[in-house]
């Protein structure tokens, strides 16, 4: 799936943002949780966005958690199960990166964390960040999303059953 990947290291993104957020839940669960989130993303609006901003990725294709894999928008460039999982994308206005972290605490509880690296060359992709990231937009989707990542581990950690 070579023609999938983005090749731009993650490290070169410049850093945009990061949030953290506890959960009630096994690593597993967390990940498991991540991924049905993710999957469920790209099955809402996320597919006509990402025509409308000329994504490179514009459909879903294969499973959320193996590399070169596609939700609308992003390709899956890094996967080590149940510890990161790194998406790429590319359009008109930016190239990003959103770096989802799990890590046990000692307090058993864990720690999912959501990294943005993203840049925005020229006058078109300056007004897309103040759009995007100044208006507050990309933080309310970021935190929407691990919120539902939270929901659903926590509900799987509680009926012990481990589905999604």
């Amino acid at each position: 799936m070579p023609e999938r990947l983005v090749d731009i290291p993650i490290e070169s993104l410049p850093f945009v943002d990061e949030h953290f957020l506890d959960i009630a839940a096994t690593t597993e669960e967390v990940w498991d949780a991540l991924l049905v989130t993710m999957a469920g993303f790209a099955r809402g609006s996320s597919r006509p966005v990402s025509r409308m901003l000329g994504c490179a990725q514009t459909e879903a294709t294969g499973d959320v958690g193996t590399i070169g894999s596609t939700i609308p928008g992003f390709v899956v460039t890094r996967s080590v199960r149940p510890v990161v999982l790194a998406l790429m994308g590319q359009h008109r206005f930016s190239r990003y990166a959103l770096i989802f972290r799990i890590v046990e605490k000692p307090s058993g509880l864990v720690l999912l964390s959501a990294q943005t690296r993203a840049e925005f060359p020229g006058a078109k992709g300056k007004a897309y960040r103040g759009l995007v990231i100044t208006t507050r937009g990309h933080v309310l989707v970021t935190r929407s999303i691990m919120r539902s990542v939270r929901r659903r581990a926590e509900r799987m950690s509680w009926q012990g059953t481990g589905d999604a």
